[in-house]
């Protein structure tokens, strides 16, 4: 193994809110599972986490007030990470439907590429893609893993 600096991948994207409970109940719903691991109690969360996703991301939800000092948090902004999806019309909908609010719009970038955002009850901002560099990239790893 080197030690050359380089981004390996993403490995953990950390949303904050001020409800933790609220928000394990929202996301519950949305991803269709419970978060696998919650501290410091499930009845007093901090902190929780979801693996989602082909490569099974971490996705984290936590109290606002362990938030960097230099946080804005007053709204939606800073990094978008996009999602992909297959049906982005579909999870756009049902982020809606959950009650999240559209932060960009249903925007076509070209032959098969898709993206859309919402901000999700808690000041979060959600990206969807659709990319056929994330299928081909996906196709070929299960291929090489066969």
């Amino acid at each position: 193994m080197t030690n050359t600096p380089q981004l390996r991948g993403m490995a953990n994207v950390s949303f904050w809110a001020e409800d933790v409970k609220a928000a394990r109940e929202w996301y519950t719903e949305l991803l269709g599972m419970e978060p696998y691991f919650e501290r410091p109690t499930p009845e007093n969360p901090a902190y929780l986490e979801f693996r989602i996703g082909d490569s099974q991301d971490e996705l984290g939800i936590i109290d606002k007030k362990y938030a960097p000092k230099a946080a804005s948090l007053s709204g939606a902004g800073g990094a978008i990470l996009y999602w992909h999806v297959d049906d982005v019309p579909g999870m756009l909908k049902k982020l809606k439907e959950l009650g999240a609010t559209e932060y960009d719009p249903l925007t076509e970038r070209g032959v098969d590429w898709l993206t859309a955002s919402v901000t999700d009850p808690f000041g979060n901002i959600i990206g969807l893609i659709h990319s056929p560099h994330y299928k081909e990239m996906w196709d070929a790893v299960q291929k090489a893993m066969a």
